[in-house]
């Protein structure tokens, strides 16, 4: 992997793709069924693997729209049919979620892969998971604090004493597997918290920015008060990443036709529970354009994006969320291997002198 020079010494720069699990459509318009969808997520990370992209991502979801309620599972799938990607949560809804199984099912992952496996945390940006799983939102703080910092904790290895109020408490106890590796690359995702960003460099966690709207310039602060973070509490300096919709087609044009129809739907949909603002296509096109944060168009398009928003970010990682409710099956494997074979080298190529 290229590497890109960070504040304190190279950090890789990783180029990689994340999905949630979005039901496509068949060829008749309709949408799949959930082991169809699963089926198909397998595919695709075969196909990432194939043409050169650096990293899958799975994100965690409990809907009718989104059935991946259990991606390390269908990564573990992937993993025994690809050789060099990595392989992660994009994310795993730590808040209600137990920190030791999720250490235990990542660490799995991590030996099927052979030492692919890394893991994005976040509070829960869609709280689906919080009443299937009987936790309360007036306990979303304290939960995904004292989670994170138990994970911390596991990450290190050998024997965890924790105490909390939101699980029993640990004494001297060994958690199994142990990493082969040693290591096991863990991310928070942040998308608009400092407090979050904070936490992140308090323990020990690389940052992720999720940007899925809106000028990326103004995630900018994030990644500074990050660093300056990781100085003052003498923490050594962590990569930092970005997370973002996106959508590649051979030209600009067939990008947005594509594209465009199924974001309209998904964002109507998920506004009725999520107080999302319905997009017109003009709020569209700003997005799409050099200052918005949606990456969709030709490979040089969203390779110029790319690699402009890694320079302002102060980043070298990004991991374009593809996929997108009633886009086809077909649609979806060009634009994994239009990113692999097009947009991650013309990438490379405008960041080699960086």
């Amino acid at each position: 992997m290229t590497s890109t020079p960070g504040p304190d010494g190279p950090f890789p720069l990783i180029l990689g793709l994340d999905t949630f699990g979005d039901v496509p459509f068949d060829d008749t318009g309709r949408p799949v069924n959930h082991a169809q969808t699963i089926r198909f997520l397998i595919e695709q990370g075969i196909l990432a693997d194939q043409v050169g992209i650096d990293f899958f991502g799975i994100g965690e979801h409990h809907t009718d729209d989104y059935p991946l309620s259990a991606g390390d599972v269908v990564l573990a799938g992937i993993a025994t049919r690809t050789e060099r990607i990595r392989l992660g949560s994009a994310v795993t809804v730590l808040s209600s979620d137990d920190p030791v199984r999720v250490f235990q099912r990542y660490s799995t992952l991590d030996a099927i892969s052979g030492g692919r496996a890394e893991v994005i945390l976040g509070r829960g940006s869609s709280i689906d998971s919080f009443p299937l799983f009987g936790y309360e939102l007036g306990d979303y703080e304290v939960l995904f604090e004292e989670k994170t910092a138990l994970f911390a904790q596991l990450l290190r290895g050998g024997p965890v004493t924790w105490s909390g109020t939101t699980r029993a408490p640990l004494r001297d106890q060994d958690v199994v597997p142990h990493l082969e590796t040693g290591t096991l690359p863990a991310w928070i995702g942040v998308g608009g918290s400092p407090q979050s960003v904070i936490r992140a460099a308090r323990l020990g966690f690389n940052l992720m920015l999720a940007i899925i709207g809106g000028p990326p310039a103004r995630f900018q602060p994030f990644s500074a008060l990050y660093r300056q973070a990781l100085d003052q509490l003498e923490q050594p300096q962590l990569p930092i990443g970005v997370h973002s919709p996106g959508h590649v087609a051979p030209t600009d044009a067939e990008a947005v036709e594509e594209f465009w129809p199924r974001y309209l739907e998904v964002i109507k949909h998920v506004s009725k529970t999520r107080g999302f603002a319905v997009p017109t296509r003009a709020m569209f096109e700003q997005e799409i354009g050099p200052d918005g944060g949606l990456y969709v168009g030709s490979p040089e398009t969203v390779a110029q994006k790319i690699a402009s928003n890694l320079v302002a970010l102060d980043a070298t990682r990004f991991e374009m969320k593809f996929g997108m409710g009633g886009l086809s099956q077909s649609s979806v494997l060009r634009n994994i291997e239009l990113y692999g074979t097009q947009v991650v080298p013309r990438v490379r190529e405008l960041l080699a002198d960086r």
